[in-house]
């Protein structure tokens, strides 16, 4: 069944009454946005009758209250019903969660001591096609960044290292074989293989990353 785009048609999947109630009239009690919670469910198997049923354009859900298997659900989910916008309000999600439903491009994440303006916030986010993190959890998903960043920069060898510095500085790849004594073909290639390995397209990219890990200090870019 098609969406409809005027109207946020919501499923809500969680088997705690208390919260799929108040969250109900949380987001049908505003004037602002029309959005109708039109189905509430407390299983697998009565989501996935549900999503076939009809078409919903987001479902809010608490993954670890709901009879899934680890996140093999969650993918068919986004597999099956790739225009279904996900929300997850659960009551905390671990780094190696986070790093799971960020693999899922599931960017929406509230916990359950959200308060009303945080979940309207979020539901607007959403609509505009935004990602909305709950403050807990965008600390969290920095230290994955920050994890990652870090896993990556230990890929690159020293020289590699001294090379992203004197790009940083302004260097051209001239200037720097100059500077290191090597051929420009040497560092040409050294410089083909940093941006490989750090999956970035240009020097702006770069000294994004050097500053993000710390590889150049951020006074010293900026001075």
């Amino acid at each position: 069944m098609a969406h409809n785009n005027n109207l946020q048609n919501i499923i809500i999947a969680d088997v705690q009454f208390l919260i799929t109630t108040s969250l109900k009239f949380i987001i049908q009690d505003n004037t602002q946005y029309k959005y109708v919670v039109n189905s509430i469910v407390t299983n697998k198997n009565d989501l996935f009758k549900a999503l076939d049923a009809e078409g919903f354009s987001m479902l809010i859900i608490d993954y670890t209250q709901i009879d899934f298997d680890g996140f093999s659900v969650l993918k068919k989910i986004r597999k099956e019903y790739p225009h279904l916008s996900i929300l997850i309000l659960t009551n905390s999600v671990s780094i190696s969660e986070l790093m799971e439903l960020n693999n899922l491009n599931i960017k929406n994440i509230l916990l359950k001591t959200a308060d009303k303006d945080q979940i309207l916030a979020a539901l607007v986010a959403i609509k505009n096609g935004m990602s909305y993190y709950s403050e807990e959890v965008l600390h969290s998903l920095q230290e994955l960044t920050k994890r990652k960043d870090n896993e990556t920069k230990s890929r690159l060898t020293s020289a590699e290292i001294e090379i992203v510095r004197l790009i940083t500085e302004g260097l051209t790849t001239k200037q720097i074989a100059s500077k290191k004594f090597k051929s420009v073909h040497t560092i040409m290639t050294h410089r083909k293989n940093i941006f490989r390995k750090l999956g970035l397209s240009n020097s702006s990219e770069l000294v994004m990353y050097a500053v993000r890990t710390g590889i150049i200090d951020t006074i010293e870019y900026y001075i």
